[in-house]
């Protein structure tokens, strides 16, 4: 005779304590849930649109320089410590948990053109428009000490225009009327790069590749060095100027570069000949650019008052920051905890931004925590249905910008369609198609 029993193991249905959610048995067959996808497409669109809601990405405004803010620099170990320096010459040390300044010194005498931060984090460096290049400790004089002076102070013979340290060692690089590669311990230059004869604008240290340079001169070249060999590597040559580089810190080969035509171009160093990506919504020149720590986004800052993120892959941006006060943004950083973003401008403050516009701060629960990423997966599978493409993509935008934009597309589109006109009654071949990403640049040198 055969017995069937019905097994339970109490493990399945009972819970451990009272805190504890009730149990449910859930059957996924899909022909059990014939609504499952309109459902989660309700669910898509409630989480878009409660993220356009929440975004408010500004977080503070750090004021106390009392002239524009020129450069940023960030502390290699402290999430929480920035540097600023001014045109007025004055240097600030910024606590950001605090949001208030913990140390001022008067730099320079002029503009304070460059800073960085040495890898290991006791000290940084300053040039400025006096032709000096001053190296400073971070932790300011003890009570009733000394007055603040420099650790050592060089004398150049031109102007400095932006410096950077190498990530490894004690060798730093300053531009202006070409790249010095100095030691710490020496007063003049281990060795010069100079290629052509206009000033250079900024100099760049590659964080994986430590001895390649990328620099960015007047005279619309980005010039690429090797330090081990003292000599130039490449160099291209664009329409317009570059006014500076930024390197991925995940990807050796690839930079980009913030230029006077209103765009972006990232750049694969091994081929030069064409941008991997030209990335275009800025509507005036592009004044700095910074990496994520993932190296999958950057962020931009321009001349048209505004700042963008743009993702490393994407021709356009997904996220635009501005505020009525703010004016042309002239410096921007990516925080290394890959949470916020800071930018300086010209009516003299730094301002604080969220990276992630619509992202909580503070402490989340595991079930917020599990809640907001079944949101994120859901607008990932949802996010080329048009409605949910339009509310996502909607950025509310300065007169200013949104008329400028409008205006450059009219001009794009009238510029296709007479090359369109013109390739149409001539003969086959002989005005031939050159793709937007070539249209820029001129010519690669080796």
């Amino acid at each position: 005779m055969r017995v069937k029993v019905l097994s339970r193991n109490p493990d399945d249905y009972i819970r451990e304590t009272k805190q504890d959610l009730q149990r449910v048995p859930r059957n996924y067959d899909p022909a059990l849930h014939p609504f499952e996808v309109p459902r989660e497409y309700m669910r898509a669109l409630n989480a878009t649109k409660l993220e356009r809601v929440f975004a408010k990405p500004f977080l503070a405004s750090l004021d106390g320089h009392r002239d524009g803010v020129n450069c940023l620099a960030k502390h290699p170990h402290s999430l929480s410590t920035i540097l600023s320096g001014a045109c007025d010459g004055e240097v600030k040390i910024w606590n950001l948990t605090k949001r208030e300044c913990i140390r001022t010194l008067q730099a320079h005498e002029g503009f304070v053109r460059g800073i960085c931060a040495r890898f290991c984090g006791t000290s940084f460096f300053t040039v400025g428009d006096d032709k000096t290049v001053k190296h400073w400790k971070m932790d300011g004089p003890g009570y009733g000490g000394e007055e603040e002076e420099p650790l050592h102070t060089i004398l150049g013979k031109t102007v400095y225009t932006g410096i950077d340290h190498h990530w490894k060692e004690a060798v730093f690089a300053t531009c202006g009327h070409q790249v010095d590669i100095w030691d710490e311990q020496r007063t003049s230059p281990i060795c010069s790069l100079t290629w052509g004869v206009d000033s250079i604008s900024s100099v760049k240290f590659n964080p994986i590749e430590m001895y390649l340079l990328g620099s960015c001169a007047s005279d619309r070249n980005i010039v690429l060095y090797d330090m081990r060999q003292s000599t130039p590597l490449k160099k291209v040559i664009l329409d317009m100027r570059t006014n500076t580089l930024c390197w991925n810190p995940m990807e050796a080969f690839i930079f980009t570069s913030a230029n006077e035509d209103h765009n972006l171009y990232t750049f694969d160093m091994r081929f030069l000949e064409s941008p991997v990506m030209v990335h275009i919504d800025h509507v005036s020149a592009v004044l700095d650019v910074d990496y994520s720590p993932t190296g999958k986004e950057f962020v931009s800052a321009s001349f048209d008052k505004s700042i963008r993120i743009f993702p490393v892959d994407k021709g356009h941006s997904r996220e635009v920051y501005h505020t009525k006060r703010m004016q042309h943004v002239i410096t921007v950083k990516w925080t290394s905890d890959n949470k916020y973003i800071l930018c300086g401008s010209d009516e003299m403050n730094i301002r604080l931004w969220k990276a992630n516009a619509s992202e909580k701060l503070g402490v989340l629960v595991p079930r917020e925590r599990a809640a907001m990423n079944y949101n994120q997966k859901l607008k990932e599978k949802f996010q080329h249905h048009p409605q949910i493409k339009r509310i996502a993509r909607h950025r509310h935008l300065p007169k200013a910008i949104y008329s400028q934009a409008k205006e450059l597309r009219i001009m794009r589109e009238a510029r296709r369609r007479k090359e369109l006109n013109r390739r149409k009654h001539s003969k086959p071949g002989s005005s031939p198609f050159v793709p937007e990403k070539k249209k820029h640049i001129v010519a690669v040198v080796k």
